[in-house]
């Protein structure tokens, strides 16, 4: 029996290191994906879901402050160029939100995800307000 846990000790005292290099790697490995709670889009039987983070365009309200930051999926409608950047019609299946950045590339009918903060752009005209909430990207 000594001669068995002599054995043990010798093997464990000069490969010590990989076991624990392993089991790190594996703590690291589980934590950082636990940390997202992604789903594939393939699997998603009603779409393309990213998160649980993302907000349907249909819940972001006029009167939301103005520093909630928000993610929303969809698909892009219509695109405006503007003086330096470019303003994107975004709907989901919720509702539809302009989306104002400095991405250039997003073609009509693309599937995107964005973050912004919340904006809403007051416009009073005979005694209406006629208002329009939107994105501004981060």
């Amino acid at each position: 029996m000594q001669q068995i846990r002599n054995l043990s000790l010798s093997f464990l005292s000069r490969h010590s290191i990989v076991p624990y290099r392993l089991g790190l790697t594996f703590f690291l490995v589980a934590g950082l994906c636990s940390c997202g709670n992604l789903t594939s889009p393939s699997l998603s039987g009603a779409g393309f879901k990213i998160g649980t983070n993302v907000t349907p365009i249909g819940e972001i309200k006029p009167k939301q402050d103005n520093q909630a930051i928000v993610y929303i999926q969809g698909q892009v409608e219509k695109q405006a160029p503007m003086m330096k950047q470019w303003a994107y019609q975004i709907s989901d299946s919720t509702g539809k939100i302009w989306v104002v950045t400095n991405q250039k590339n997003l073609g009509e009918g693309a599937q995107v995800v964005i973050k912004g903060k919340v904006r809403y752009q007051s416009i009073p005209l005979a005694g209406k307000e006629l208002g329009e909430v939107y994105l501004e990207e981060d």
